[in-house]
């Protein structure tokens, strides 16, 4: 596919995920500020490219009883046509209609996931429009620049190049993203139609939205069309990639929602790569980060995963093991996003998103590891607690605690680790929920017990007995 471009912003490159399609390239981008989603549970599971009713299904046999509070489902408005995952990122109109599914598809998901304890966060893209021409996934002709019913050539702002100066903020935020017809949404009829978009999503009982590109957006024009909204206390995580020395910081939006760390997960993966696990006894605030409660974290997201910015799941146990530390550490509300395999970076998902079974047709439903899912309980239980007994042995070996309700160990060395561990929790019998295995802490708070290597052991008091 010709034409892509990846913005190398520091040392670790961090892309907007400019993808090229037929006519050029496009870009693939982004729960209010405060410590976590709304609610006790902060974990959002990211179906990527799922059909609205497998989603459905997920939240009523997973991310339910698993104990997640969030699904993230992919942008539902009308898009280009296309099987390339990055065509949802390039809207047509603000119908709801897209291979995913229909508007009453999408209805009955929210409702099913309601249901099942769990709240939806949509993927709105309300930055820019396509860089194409032709009939959308609803049945919509448009060109570049017109989109009969939606807008026309005056509501785009007046820069008609690509940015090029990351260090300029009128260039960041008024030029084109990946050469995408850029809304000016500093316009009263931009505002309304953006806030109406997402009104209509509020009204099927969405719960909030991850804003695609907000860097791009200035946080004056988030602040007026949240301030249109039937909720506008709605939860928003914003996609606000980091770049040092640009003009526009993520830290802005915090103003009106969190902000995506994207340093979190590109650190994630030089440490676990390359360096000492021992290193992230302060990870997080102490590494320069947004405030535990403004900062949306991941392992991995769609773009990343793609284009080595961060792990992903061909890099088995230092995957799984990252997902484990992130959901033991107190820092940031987290998504674990769960896609499919790709040889491609530009391959849409198998079925056209139906996801009949797990682990078939190149699923891989992260959400749904063991080592990962047993932690949504975990972190659920630990909710409110601060790091405490951190243990390392300066290496690739750690362990820490949350408060009297949690305990993590971690080996990521080449050997076993057979050690007393020293926590905070009560005495008593508690499931290793790593293993199934049962162990017992004295009334001191210690439990002697061996980690194989690249595993993990989890206690919490959520679960006493296996």
């Amino acid at each position: 596919m010709a034409g892509r471009k990846t913005r190398v912003r520091r040392p670790v490159a961090a892309a907007i995920a400019l993808v090229a399609g037929a006519a050029g390239s496009i870009v693939a981008g982004a729960p209010q500020a405060q410590a976590a989603p709304p609610g006790g549970k902060d974990v959002t599971a990211v179906l990527f490219e799922w059909k609205f009713d497998s989603v459905a299904k997920a939240c009523t046999q997973q991310l339910g009883p698993d104990g997640y509070g969030y699904v993230q489902v992919s942008p539902p408005q009308e898009r280009i046509q296309g099987e390339a995952w990055w065509a949802a990122y390039q809207p047509v109109s603000y119908k709801i209609g897209t291979r995913l599914g229909d508007r009453t598809a999408f209805k009955n998901m929210v409702d099913t996931c309601h249901s099942a304890g769990v709240k939806v966060v949509a993927d709105a893209v309300i930055n820019h429009m396509t860089n194409a021409s032709g009939t959308g996934s609803a049945g919509s002709a448009f060109t570049k620049y017109d989109y009969p019913g939606t807008y026309s050539v005056f509501d785009m702002d007046n820069c008609k190049a690509s940015i090029s100066n990351y260090q300029d903020r009128g260039n960041v935020q008024n030029c084109e993203l990946g050469g995408l017809a850029d809304l000016d949404t500093g316009e009263e009829y931009v505002r309304g139609r953006v806030a109406g978009y997402l009104n209509d999503l509020l009204s099927l009982g969405v719960d909030g939205f991850r804003v695609d590109a907000a860097k791009h957006i200035p946080v004056d024009d988030l602040k007026n069309i949240k301030s249109r909204l039937s909720n506008p206390g709605v939860y928003l995580k914003q996609e606000t990639i980091y770049g040092s020395g640009e003009a526009v910081s993520p830290s802005e939006y915090t103003a009106t929602g969190d902000a995506q760390e994207f340093r979190y997960g590109w650190d994630l993966k030089r440490v676990f790569n390359n360096e000492k696990l021992a290193y992230l006894k302060n990870f997080g605030e102490g590494w320069g980060y947004m405030p535990s409660g403004s900062a949306a974290v991941f392992v991995a997201n769609h773009d990343t995963e793609r284009h080595g910015q961060t792990l992903n799941y061909k890099d088995g146990a230092n995957y799984t093991l990252a997902h484990v530390f992130m959901l033991a550490l107190p820092y940031g509300a987290p998504d674990v996003h769960s896609g499919y395999e790709f040889s491609s970076t530009d391959a849409g998902s198998p079925n056209g998103g139906q996801v009949n079974a797990c682990y078939s047709d190149g699923w891989k439903c992260q959400h749904a590891w063991p080592e990962i899912k047993s932690m949504v309980k975990f972190r659920n239980t630990a909710r409110g607690t601060g790091m405490t007994n951190w243990w390392d042995n300066g290496n690739n070996a750690i362990a820490f605690g949350r408060g009297d309700k949690a305990y993590v160990a971690i080996n990521h060395e080449g050997s076993s680790v057979s050690r007393t561990f020293q926590t905070s929790l009560a005495a008593g019998s508690y499931c290793d929920v790593q293993s199934g295995r049962s162990v017992t802490v004295n009334s001191s708070g210690q439990f002697t017990a061996t980690v194989a290597p690249n595993t993990a052991l989890a206690l919490h008091t959520g679960a006493r007995s296996c």
